[in-house]
């Protein structure tokens, strides 16, 4: 999305004196207009915005009221009807076989702007070549893991870190065992599928993809918390 640098650095200017005028309003509200940014650019754009609120609060009861406020328009966005020029597509592949792996495998190769994975772990190279490509490509990328498997024979996590790729990894005693990607902040996958090459020649396992909005903007928004969450305990 192009006019996502313009959009945010409005944010931020706007919060120079902690106020957002009418005439402010007006220019932010035109620019949306004109960029009619995908839904990964509004949830990043009100994600700066309770950074920058949060940046500034220091009362812990103050803090107790942006994370209410930023639960409810969470909740109201995920609370609301799919968008209505979107149909809404969904399909299943299993494992063993080549299935899984395919349909991870295409959406690394047409992803154009965005890509979150929070996977428990990364073995398979034919999976990390293609998260490379991407990112050689320009796709910004995040990737979570587990602590468990980043150093397990095999783990590609070190390959994604070398690369340039921002990696956090949950290192509690409990694990992160989630399985999903989101890609262009529109296509959500997710399933049993662990993305190793044991789970698509052995394993009976499972991979969704959709394009539900409802799900993706729920999804994104979990991704979101975990991801300030690990990178804040590193």
């Amino acid at each position: 999305m192009s006019a996502l640098p313009e959009l945010l650095a409005q944010l931020d200017a706007t919060m120079a004196d902690a106020r957002l005028s009418d005439d402010e309003r007006r220019v932010l509200v035109h620019t949306l207009r004109e960029a009619s940014p995908p839904e990964d650019g509004l949830r990043q754009l009100r994600n700066r915005a309770f950074d920058l609120v949060r940046a500034r609060t220091a009362d812990p009861e103050q803090l107790g009221l942006l994370k209410w406020l930023e639960g409810v328009v969470r909740s109201i966005d995920t609370g609301r009807s799919p968008d209505s020029g979107v149909a809404v597509q969904s399909q299943a592949f299993f494992s063993p076989g080549t299935a899984c792996l395919q349909a991870i495998v295409h959406q690394l190769k047409t992803v154009r702007r965005s890509v979150d994975l929070c996977v428990f772990t990364l073995s398979d190279d034919r999976i990390t070549a293609e998260i490379l490509a991407a990112h050689r490509r320009g796709v910004a990328m995040r990737f979570i893991s587990d602590n468990d498997k980043e150093f397990d024979r095999g783990s590609d996590v070190g390959q994604l870190r070398a690369a340039g790729i921002p990696v956090v990894v949950d290192r509690t005693d409990a694990h992160m065992h989630h399985k999903f990607a989101i890609f262009d902040g529109a296509r959500l996958l997710n399933g049993s599928y662990n993305w190793t090459r044991s789970a698509c020649e052995y394993n009976e396992e499972n991979v969704v993809l959709s394009n539900d909005p409802s799900l993706v903007r729920r999804f994104a928004d979990e991704f979101d918390t975990l991801w300030k969450e690990l990178q804040a305990s590193r």
